[in-house]
């Protein structure tokens, strides 16, 4: 990966820019507006929303004003967990597209697969979802579709009714925790693992190794950890509502992490803390 421009390709041939822009707990309004058409004027060509962000408005109206092509940007949602079933489904999509302003999303997930409304009877529902997505999908209003905090018998349960394979697994991934069984199963299934939290929510930025490695490369923390995601083959989803910091975590392409200094990042178990079980959500 040489540029932000540079893609991953997923299942079904659809290009996806490398390293996405994250709006989790980024506010909507002129929050959200502003932090995304910074990202956009930095060069970011992938933005990750979510109907549970509560900022899916403003991630229309930011790419709308940036005044780049829509088809140049590459816009993900996902599925609240309030909101399981066919027909519940379609029209939770409708809505989100009516917010996004635009008549198909690049990606869109199940964001969690045990939702805490939904804990007797997920398989089925996320069964049903997923029917949805699929018609969505070969509608050509979604142009690829997946999945997020799916862990391997979440995957395995929906493959029992599934046709379309989940093309993208967005989970927890950053220093101290690369969740391998989870990478290692999805990837056997040719998804594209996304890494959520790639700064470990800041927590990252208290960890003596990776200051000493920020020295090493003369490099901040948080272009160390979205260096190291790129380098371990996932597609990070970096945060911030700071103009030069949005602008700092882009420039990562001119430098490369030894092997030994990858191991030792993913070696620093608990740095940054764990996802939370998506069996015990309580959401």
């Amino acid at each position: 990966m040489k540029s932000l421009t540079d893609t991953y390709k997923l299942l079904n041939g659809v290009k996806i820019p490398c390293i996405g822009f994250g709006t989790w707990q980024v506010e909507d309004g002129e929050e959200a507006v502003s932090s995304v058409k910074s990202a956009l004027e930095v060069g970011y060509r992938h933005i990750d929303t979510a109907q549970g962000y509560d900022n899916e408005g403003s991630v229309g109206t930011a790419v709308k004003q940036s005044g780049i092509d829509r088809k140049d940007i590459f816009i993900t949602s996902k599925l609240t967990n309030t909101v399981r079933g066919y027909q519940q489904t379609l029209d939770a999509i409708e809505e989100s597209m009516k917010k996004l302003q635009t008549d198909y999303v690049d990606l869109f997930l199940i964001h969690w697969p045990n939702p805490a409304g939904f804990r007797d009877n997920w398989e089925e529902m996320n069964a049903e979802s997923w029917r949805a997505f699929e018609e969505l999908y070969h509608q050509k209003h979604l142009r690829a579709i997946g999945i997020s905090n799916f862990h391997p018998h979440h995957i395995a349960a929906l493959m029992r009714t599934a046709t379309v394979v989940p093309m993208v697994n967005q989970i927890r991934l950053c220093p101290g925790e690369t969740q391998d069984e989870v990478v290692d199963y999805s990837r056997a299934q040719g998804m594209l693992l996304e890494a959520y939290s790639p700064l470990g929510v800041g927590k990252i930025f208290d960890v003596p190794e990776l200051k000493e490695l920020a020295k090493k490369y003369d490099k901040t923390i948080a272009q160390i950890a979205i260096r190291w995601s790129l380098q371990r083959g996932y597609l990070p989803l970096p945060k911030s509502v700071n103009d030069d910091r949005i602008k700092e975590n882009a420039e990562v392409f001119d430098f490369e992490l030894n092997e030994e200094d990858v191991q030792l990042i993913a070696d620093l178990k608990g740095c940054a803390g764990y996802s939370d079980d998506p069996d015990k959500v309580s959401w």
